[in-house]
């Protein structure tokens, strides 16, 4: 159910993104959703992307500094309030949210402490949680 996120450090200096996405691209890999943190001189750059090996590779093959973290994947319906009832679902199973953001359409990454019972919580409510093959049929790739 989880899927993976690639977490890459980044130099707080200009073009040092675009570098990265540069690096992805190149790897013909499409990023599905992304969050930028600041942390001063450096800063973590969060993908979920169609195809993490190809990613991982890239990123490896341009040595940069990166991590893998499992998070779950939650399509939302485009209505007032869908955001603040899957968080009030995890809530109430008692598991912290670590961070979330938002991915194409109105799917979600959310970092959890429990991922697995996160995703049985969601299971039981009309909510689809999404795969790693979600998303890459997401792009119009198949098996990614």
């Amino acid at each position: 159910m989880a899927v993976r996120q690639i977490s890459a450090f980044l130099q707080s200096r200009p073009g040092h993104l675009a570098r990265i996405l540069q690096v992805l691209e190149s790897a013909n890999v499409s990023v599905k959703g992304y969050s930028i943190s600041d942390t001063g001189d450096y800063g973590i750059g969060r993908f979920i992307v169609d195809d993490p090996d190809a990613a991982i590779r890239a990123l490896e093959d341009e040595g940069v500094a990166h991590a893998e973290t499992d998070v779950l994947c939650v399509y939302l319906e485009d209505v007032p309030g869908e955001l603040a009832r899957v968080m009030k679902l995890i809530a109430e199973y008692g598991i912290n949210v670590s961070y979330s953001y938002s991915l194409i359409s109105t799917y979600i990454a959310v970092k959890t402490d429990d991922i697995e019972r996160a995703a049985a919580a969601l299971a039981a409510s009309p909510l689809t949680i999404a795969d790693q093959e979600d998303l890459g049929r997401a792009s119009g790739r198949m098996g990614a």
